[in-house]
């Protein structure tokens, strides 16, 4: 698909193997982190986690100039809502309930990966509000003229939900859970911070794992090796099927990926007896001063193990580092007792339907006050210790 937009033209990107990598990085901002880059996006598609028969089929949305691209939108036609982290199954339930079709749908996100940022890219010399307006009234035409439901963005910044949400997207509240360093120069700092209860709380966990004669080995990703990878693969795969599901990335996008980006990525190998028995991953941005913990697994169940292998030692690694902000990632309340802040996101979206649109929107009105009032009880239970001064 092509169409002209002035002297722009829009067209659908089927791989990104049609785009040289500095001709998309270009687009990118300087706070983009890692998984923008057109290694990691293009590092799906090529192990084919996206594409084919997975139900992501690959649609992004480029803006051009004279051939050469100066917007884009990362974007996927969708025939399922797994690995989106937004949830809308009752959504296309209550669509199709109607005899109307939900599937496919129009997604602008980070296949599996739910961290904000920027969702509407653009040369950084141009003017970006024309071409990020230019790029949504191309998303809301592809719908309307493929006959899709929907349009969905996901986690996207906020001037560009706020541009959306001028173009008649609808947006929807969403709740993670941070960690953010204060200049801690070890990990009993950081918990000097915290309350008497949850204090306690992490050390006896990280006691229960002490006992068992854990030790943990920290693998930075140009240091990593094939065997290391195989080990926390098999270590991520075993997370999905002790759920009864089936993972989303193979071994294969894991080695890529380590072979193309592995200045932003950090193992941490739990062993007993230099036996390897659990894995994390970290996801590092030094430019941005940020962590992501991604994925997680173990092969033999010790109690706490989770805690201390996926938060405790990527949190003391983030101190060591300097790094400012540990993301939890999607859900997760428990992380609240370990020192974890909740942190409100947006994402934006798009009904062809009328009369759903208008449902939907009433969903949203309620949503949204539930939502606060839910942040305003997390904020009750905070895991820091009070501030407030005594009169």
């Amino acid at each position: 698909m092509a169409t002209s937009t002035e002297q722009y033209q829009l067209e659908i990107i089927h791989s990104l193997a049609e785009i040289p990598a500095s001709e998309w990085n270009a687009l990118l901002p300087k706070d983009a982190g890692p998984f923008l880059n057109h290694a990691f996006l293009s590092t799906l598609e090529e192990t084919m986690c996206v594409g084919g028969k997975t139900g992501w089929q690959i649609a992004h949305l480029g803006l051009k100039d004279h051939n050469k691209l100066i917007g884009a939108m990362p974007l996927y036609l969708k025939q399922h809502s797994y690995g989106e982290f937004v949830f809308d199954w009752s959504w296309a339930q209550a669509y199709e309930q109607q005899g109307l079709q939900y599937f496919p749908k129009a997604l602008c996100a980070i296949p599996f990966t739910p961290v904000q940022g920027s969702r509407i890219l653009s040369v950084p010399s141009l003017d970006r509000h024309q071409i990020e307006s230019t790029l949504i009234a191309g998303l809301k035409s592809i719908v309307t003229q493929n006959q899709l439901s929907s349009a969905h963005v996901l986690f996207a910044q906020e001037s560009e939900v706020n541009e959306l949400k001028a173009q008649g997207f609808m947006l929807r509240d969403s709740v993670q859970f941070h960690w953010h360093n204060q200049d801690f120069q070890n990990f009993e700092q950081f918990l000097s911070t915290l309350t008497m209860k949850r204090r306690k709380n992490i050390r006896r966990e990280r006691e229960q794992v002490n006992k068992e004669l854990v030790t943990f080995r920290h693998v930075s990703g140009e240091q990593a090796t094939d065997l290391d990878w195989e080990f926390f693969y098999r270590c991520y795969h075993n997370t999905y099927v002790e759920h009864r599901s089936s993972p989303y990335l193979n071994e294969a996008f894991f080695k890529l990926w380590a072979q193309r980006m592995p200045e932003n990525l950090h193992l941490i190998i739990a062993q007993r007896n230099q036996i390897p028995i659990a894995a994390s991953l970290l996801v590092v941005d030094k430019s941005s001063s940020k962590a992501y913990g991604r994925y997680w697994g173990a092969l033999e169940y010790i109690p706490c193990l989770h805690f201390e292998t996926a938060y405790y030692q990527a949190i003391e690694y983030c101190i060591e580092q300097g790094i400012q902000t540990f993301e939890g990632g999607a859900q997760g309340e428990h992380k609240m007792a370990r020192g974890f802040l909740p942190t409100t996101l947006q994402s934006a979206h798009f009904i062809v339907d009328a009369a759903f649109s208008r449902a939907v929107k009433h969903f949203l009105d309620r949503e949204h006050q539930g939502m606060a009032a839910y942040v305003d009880e997390l904020a009750e239970h905070s895991p820091l210790k009070s501030t407030k001064v005594q009169l």
